[in-house]
């Protein structure tokens, strides 16, 4: 009996080492997955930033008075200062800086000091390099101010460089972001810089190391002078002080590191659920190893259990639904109507293989239920709310509707049964309805109808986030004359090909919708009166140009929201500038 005691606990000795190692091996693999993600997510928000400052550089080189501005050497020292008080108001970018050369590449304009005439040729390889290409670049770089994100899109005019614009941001968004994460930043700039670092912008260091983002904290900036900074300039991540500590090396256009971008995140919000699984599933086969004895008694009980368990199997197979017996972490049972959808499993152990949950399908989309909806579990979600109860499931390209339910059938155990009706065929049919309730038969864009539900959301978006927001009544000209010289056929062909044009041309977000006859709506979110003026004039021309099956000319009229003014007012304002553009001749763009 000693002796048999004595096995166990060597037995149970070695088993605890065993479980501990694969814990610890277990924890070791969710932080290094932690740290790819945060170097991952640090590499996203600078490459989005990095194409936003080229494209806030492309639209302001598309101003068509720039080149000519260039030429004439009438850059005005305040002429960008509008501009970039409506970045810093309306967009993350709290501090953009604009900067113009010529094209000997002497500074025309500064919007950071109003210093110019310093010429750049010996020091700037970069714009050099993007007059060579005749192609817009970006990159990180340093100065003498700061380590910061860089666009330079080259000037031309009839293949001539005549200069170039350059648009300069930083980091202080992006670190921003990335505390939106649990994910605190410091930026610094390699020490073998500084000799470029005159003026800097932040006035913050780390020993010798220029710090580039405002809100790197006291705590952050102290832990890493205590420590030395210089111990944590590689691409790998260290576990210490309760932290996850990752860098990202900052790179110039040349690949040379010019910086680094050190993060770090507390312990303590790393997920470890695979390790709580972990522990509980050993602990249950610990308590699992200890009880093996009852299995004889049990064993009994089973096979007189058998009959009832075959005869619920039964009932639930004979079910024209989706039935799934499950508990929080994984599925115990279903039935064989699960099977008639996920086709490629004959069995449930090899779905499970695969995939922990049916969750793992379900699509998110507005007014479905997904996994962690609403920060809860898909099953809490459907006890709670059982109204909200339509799942959208995609498998092998094929997509279903279900109506779902959840019921708690073991309050001990917490198993719950879980049973899916198919609504697919009704889904589809309510969505085909939709589509003809909303489309105009004729162009197969928005109807009358399609056009008041948006105008109303926009407007409800434009008053609670107070952007701009811009409406366009159009028709074509002399529309009555062309029907009655080519007919009403040659005139719906018209309303069908422009209408494909002009949907050709819009930006994603605008809508379009034939609100009757020959006329038009388009809604212009995000749009003031004077850029709506330049992109529907813009438009205007392109159908005067395009003379397909008629040559047609339109008419425009444009308005820009007031905040808080009626609908009908908005409508109103936009119909009497198109009045006015037909009054003054046709074929223009009026605003009111």
């Amino acid at each position: 009996m000693v002796g048999i005691i004595v096995i166990f606990i060597f037995i149970g000795w070695f088993y605890l080492e065993f479980i501990i190692k694969e814990k610890n091996k277990l924890r070791d693999e969710n932080y290094r997955s932690e740290a790819l993600l945060m170097q991952k997510k640090a590499d996203s928000l600078i490459l989005a930033k990095q194409k936003s400052t080229v494209a806030i550089a492309l639209s302001m080189a598309n101003d068509k008075n720039l080149s000519n501005d260039i030429l004439e050497n009438n850059i005005s020292q305040h002429g960008y200062e509008d501009l970039i008080s409506k970045l810093n108001e309306y967009t993350f970018y709290k501090n953009i800086w604009v900067q113009i050369f010529d094209k000997d590449l002497n500074s025309m304009y500064k919007s950071w000091d109003k210093t110019k005439g310093e010429n750049k040729k010996e020091f700037r390889g970069d714009i050099l390099k993007a007059v060579l290409l005749k192609k817009p670049l970006f990159s990180i770089n340093s100065g003498m101010h700061d380590l910061s994100i860089r666009a330079i899109v080259p000037l031309f005019r009839e293949d001539e460089n005549i200069g170039a614009i350059e648009v300069i941001s930083h980091f202080n968004s992006i670190s921003k972001e990335m505390q939106n994460f649990g994910i605190e930043s410091v930026v610094v700039l390699e020490k073998e810089q500084n000799k470029y670092l005159k003026n800097p912008f932040t006035k913050m260091f780390i020993d010798k190391y220029y710090v580039a983002n405002f809100d790197a904290s006291d705590a952050i900036r102290e832990y890493l002078r205590k420590e030395g900074i210089e111990n944590y300039f590689n691409s790998s991540y260290k576990i210490k002080d309760n932290y996850i500590i990752a860098t990202n090396e900052l790179k110039d256009m040349d690949n040379r590191v010019i910086g680094y971008y050190i993060m770090f995140k507390d312990l303590e919000s790393v997920s470890n659920k695979n390790l709580d699984f972990f522990m509980i599933k050993w602990i249950a086969l610990s308590v699992l190893g200890l009880l093996i004895f009852v299995a004889v008694i049990v064993n009994v009980i089973y096979i007189r259990n058998k009959k009832q368990k075959m005869y619920y199997k039964n009932i639930i197979d004979s079910s024209s639904n989706i039935v799934i017996v499950l508990d929080k972490n994984s599925i115990i049972d279903v039935n064989k109507k699960f099977f008639e959808y996920f086709y490629n499993y004959t069995t449930l152990e090899g779905f499970k293989k695969e995939h922990k949950s049916i969750s793992d399908f379900f699509v998110k989309e507005d007014g479905y239920v997904c996994e962690d909806a609403d920060g809860s579990d898909w099953i809490e979600c459907l006890i709670k709310n059982p109204h909200k109860n339509q799942i959208k499931i995609r498998y092998d390209s094929k997509e279903y509707y279900f109506s779902a339910g959840v019921s708690l059938i073991s309050e001990q155990d917490e198993h719950y049964s879980a049973i899916f009706a198919d609504i697919t065929k009704e889904k589809i049919y309510q969505q085909e309805l939709e589509y003809i309730n909303v489309t105009d038969t004729l162009t197969k864009i928005g109807n009358r109808y399609y056009y008041n539900q948006q105008i109303k959301k926009e407007v409800a978006n434009s008053n609670r986030y107070s952007y701009p927001l811009s409406l366009v009544i159009f028709d074509i000209d002399y529309f009555k004359k062309i029907n009655d010289e080519h007919g009403h056929d040659i005139g719906d062909k018209i309303l069908i090909e422009y209408a494909e044009f002009i949907s050709s041309h819009l930006r994603e977000g605008d809508v379009f919708c034939r609100i009757g006859g020959e006329e038009f709506t388009i809604i212009l979110p995000h749009t003031n009166k004077e850029n709506a003026y330049y992109i529907i004039d813009k438009m205007r021309g392109k159908i005067e140009a395009y003379k397909e099956i008629v040559p047609v000319t339109m008419s425009f009229g444009v308005a820009e929201y007031v905040k808080d003014e009626s609908l009908e007012l908005f409508f109103k304002r936009a119909d009497e500038a198109l009045y006015e553009a037909k009054n003054s001749g046709r074929n223009r763009v009026m605003v009111k």
